[in-house]
């Protein structure tokens, strides 16, 4: 075991994938910590994460998925299409709602759209909603993060993928730093 702590192309490796996974991770957190913190108002690099939180657009998206939507000009919104956009009137007001486009409205002398959208399982069409609402066009469903999701969306799953591998890389990090530190007191001496 020793053998192979101290060959150079395994401690090469290992800081590689011990890196990305931090960088992943962390990528992962600040992200999702944006989007939450911003109230979904501030994007990166145009895309914003969803999470599906009803089952209104069953089956295409279950509760749980992780939906990744990117802004697109009103203009190329069509029929069919899932948008996701910030609702404005009733029981919808301030909450962020993905629902699929049944109708485009051009107003002629604005040169602003409008679209109608509905749930797949609702009856009720939802109200008017203009290209200012829009957050994006969904183009993604990310099997990986809505795994993910719902794993650490339970207290065991959270304790057990989030807090136990987060000690672990801090506490390996100090450890490693520790008998570095006492490698170089020793070889100082």
């Amino acid at each position: 075991m020793n053998r192979l702590k101290e060959n150079k192309l395994f401690k090469i490796v290992s800081t590689i994938i011990r890196g990305g996974v931090i960088v992943i991770l962390v990528g992962f957190i600040l992200a999702v910590c944006l989007q939450r913190f911003s109230d979904n108002k501030i994007s990166i690099f145009k895309y914003r994460m969803f999470t599906v939180i009803s089952g209104s657009m069953r089956p295409k998206h279950d509760i749980g998925d992780v939906l990744i939507s990117k802004e697109v000009k009103p203009s190329t919104i069509k029929v069919g299409d899932t948008i996701s956009y910030e609702g404005k009137v009733g029981d919808l007001k301030n909450k962020v709602i993905t629902h699929e486009v049944t109708k485009v409205i051009k107003d002629e002398e604005t040169g602003k759209y409008n679209f109608h959208a509905r749930g797949l399982t609702n009856v009720i069409e939802d109200p008017i909603i203009s290209e200012d609402q829009i957050y994006g066009v969904v183009i993604y469903k990310s099997l990986i993060l809505s795994l993910i999701y719902r794993i650490i969306g339970t207290n065991i799953g959270f304790y057990f993928f989030i807090i136990i591998p987060l000690l672990y890389i801090i506490g390996s990090e100090i450890i490693t730093m520790l008998l570095s530190r006492e490698e170089n007191r020793r070889r100082n001496l």
